[in-house]
């Protein structure tokens, strides 16, 4: 099948023996051989380039990954500091309050103590 269309581009001593010249390779063959070679350093040098951004792809969502893992981790951390601040204000609070109570309580005592000089 190959071997007309070859044939029409020119002499092939190498894929042709009807052809008349055997002793060197024609413009045809170098031509052809220029395109074989051309196209297998231009296959490797593809299959080269896309080997190295598949991986470089791969290591790119790996660490896109941990990242987000890590900022899922960060999220609930914050949470957490959160709800603790919550608490730790409402403790205070209390405390204060209880405070206050015990300062009103120490002023009545105080009070009823002057009353009862």
């Amino acid at each position: 099948m190959w071997l007309p269309i070859f044939a029409l581009w020119g002499c092939v001593p190498e894929l042709d023996k009807t052809c008349l010249l055997k002793d060197d390779m024609t413009n045809a063959s170098s031509t052809y051989l220029g395109i074989v070679v051309g196209a297998a350093i231009g296959i490797a040098i593809s299959w080269w380039i896309y080997n190295r951004q598949d991986k470089t792809s791969r290591e790119q969502d790996y660490i896109l990954q941990r990242i987000k893992n890590l900022e899922d981790k960060n999220a609930k951390i914050l949470i957490k500091l959160e709800t603790f601040a919550k608490r730790h204000d409402e403790f205070l609070n209390k405390i204060i309050l209880l405070n206050e109570s015990i300062l009103v309580i120490d002023k009545k005592l105080q009070s009823m103590t002057e009353k009862q000089k």
